[in-house]
């Protein structure tokens, strides 16, 4: 294969418009989330992911599982979770079983802020999808995008 070859080409022009896609995407649910809710999209993902922690086995995230699934570093995700403890909406605390560990959970403040936010979130997302579908090279991707949810919606 060579720099010219056509497969190559059609990857790299895939992966061009996957990353339009998401630009467009996290920029448009950025201003709205920030206009609205004063959050960022790296903290409302923060909140959600946290949000969902539960008492029961592997209930509670480590700091790297939690990096992973908002996508930063860990030293990254560990400043997030410091910036948005001393707004008062995360808490810290030490795991009961591992003295080692730290877990975190949102707070009351944190999951009211979430609850406010979502239906922005959600609402930006689908706005931004919207525009996207308008753009060609694009509305194979909002499909895909629109598909990974559709077994959850049916059942």
């Amino acid at each position: 294969m060579t720099a010219t070859d056509p497969a190559l080409t059609a990857l790299a022009s895939g992966w061009g418009a996957l990353s339009l896609l998401h630009g467009r995407i996290e920029a448009h649910i950025e201003r709205a989330l920030q206009s609205k809710h004063d959050l960022s999209v790296r903290e409302y993902s923060l909140l959600d992911v946290l949000s969902r922690q539960h008492d029961g086995d592997g209930g509670h995230l480590q700091m790297k599982q939690v990096a992973d699934a908002v996508v930063l570093s860990q030293s990254a995700t560990t400043r997030l979770v410091t910036r948005l403890e001393d707004r008062g909406l995360l808490a810290r605390y030490l795991c009961p079983t591992d003295r080692r560990g730290i877990y975190t959970n949102v707070s009351e403040d944190g999951l009211k802020l979430l609850a406010e936010a979502r239906p922005t979130n959600d609402a930006a997302l689908r706005e931004a999808l919207d525009a996207a579908r308008k753009n060609p090279e694009l509305v194979s991707l909002v499909k895909a995008v629109e598909a990974v949810d559709a077994p959850a919606q049916a059942r």
